[in-house]
């Protein structure tokens, strides 16, 4: 597995509270868009990342994008 699934060619808008998260770079997970350790004996690995604050974010769910975990529109030329 090269290239990672693309579980949707779609962002997943999520409300989330301050912490920190692991995003899912495989595209296998359950639990779009995070890591549930679908990823184990694949070349990929989640992404970690923290909020400080509450914020509103779309995370990519085509895991394409080039400024992961969030989306930047790259699911429009799929």
């Amino acid at each position: 597995m090269d290239e990672p699934a693309c579980p949707q060619k779609a962002p997943i808008k999520l409300d989330l509270e301050a912490g920190e998260y692991w995003w899912c770079a495989c595209g296998l997970s359950a639990k779009q868009p995070f890591c549930d350790g679908s990823h184990k004996g694949t070349a990929f690995t989640p992404l970690s990342f923290k909020l400080e604050n509450a914020e509103t974010l779309w995370l990519c769910a085509c895991k394409a994008t080039r400024k992961a975990p969030r989306c930047d529109g790259t699911h429009k030329t799929l």
